[in-house]
């Protein structure tokens, strides 16, 4: 490779790993400290907490990989650019990694496809869409045998196909609950449930955006293969290494702020000191309703509306 050109390749290869490997790790560090406050705070059931592990632990494990790619792009084959390019096809932690960032990004989709059902109660609305994230995920494993197969052109179709999927997905899902959530909003429910429906609203196109974002760049420059300047692809890794914590954080941030409302089983009691805004002010009216109808010793009869935001068992 000519001087010039191995030194486009180290700019745009290396640096996107380092710069999306360093966002890696500070994003693993807000989630460390949203994974502490979870189970320090939650009386969820076995099964959550689980699976709220198993989150943790597939993050912790995808910030390990990034971690021991720099290590061999720069300290153990330091200044052999060829080589690192190489290791696309030759390494499998580096081969798989696209593949490692769906499945997580996967794992995350999941929870919101049942976070819908718990608004709309509606299959045929959640199976389209989850039907949507499965075929995204294919695509990227029938990618995984393109980049292994140095098949540029089909490599370039599949992230195509699998980021195309995953935005549509992640518009249409927050387009769909926060339809569900108006409808609620709008049937005949107490004052206090009314203001909690509200606050869901914004939250949910907050949680949203963030991943939205990401696969949305990652999208665009990873399409940039196929232009006269095709190093410009690989800023899309810094984009890839950074998804699948921008959608954990959204997934944790939108379970503890909604106050257990979207998720029967998904309770998170805040600390005081807590400064999430829609947390304290859902959970806050919360209390005070359950407190007056102690006082009146009056047990609090929820009606099928509001039994499908806090479940048969808030009452």
């Amino acid at each position: 490779m000519p001087g010039a050109a191995a030194e486009e390749a180290v700019k745009f290869f290396l640096g996107s790993w380092l710069i999306g490997s360093c966002l890696d790790f500070v994003l693993m560090g807000v989630l460390g400290f949203q994974f502490f406050n979870y189970y320090n705070w939650s009386n969820d059931g076995r099964g959550l907490r689980i699976a709220v592990a198993v989150l943790c632990l597939l993050n912790v494990l995808k910030s390990i990989e990034c971690f021991a790619s720099l290590w061999i792009f720069l300290i153990n084959h330091f200044g052999d650019i060829e080589y690192d390019l190489g290791l696309s096809a030759t390494g499998w932690w580096d081969t798989a990694n696209p593949l490692m960032v769906a499945i997580l990004d996967f794992y995350v989709q999941c929870y919101f496809c049942t976070r819908l059902w718990a608004v709309s109660r509606r299959r045929w609305v959640v199976a389209p869409i989850f039907t949507l994230f499965v075929f995204a995920l294919l695509s990227m494993v029938v990618g995984t045998y393109f980049i292994q197969k140095e098949k540029e052109q089909q490599v370039a179709d599949s992230f195509a196909i699998h980021l195309s999927s995953v935005f549509a997905g992640d518009v249409i899902l927050s387009m769909t609950t926060a339809y569900f959530l108006l409808r609620t909003k709008n049937d005949d429910l107490s004052a206090k449930t009314a203001e909690l429906v509200h606050s869901l609203i914004p939250l949910t196109f907050q949680t949203a955006t963030p991943p939205a974002f990401a696969a949305m760049f990652n999208l665009i420059f990873s399409q940039m293969y196929r232009s006269n300047k095709p190093l410009l692809g690989y800023v899309e890794i810094a984009f890839n290494q950074v998804l699948p914590k921008v959608y954990a954080i959204s997934m944790i941030r939108s379970g503890s702020s909604s106050g257990g409302s979207l998720l029967t089983t998904w309770r998170v009691k805040p600390p005081i000191t807590s400064s999430d805004v829609e947390l304290g002010r859902t959970e806050a009216a919360t209390e005070r309703e359950t407190t007056r109808s102690h006082l009146t010793n009056n047990k609090p009869r929820l009606s099928n509306l509001d039994q499908k935001i806090y479940g048969a068992s808030a009452s």
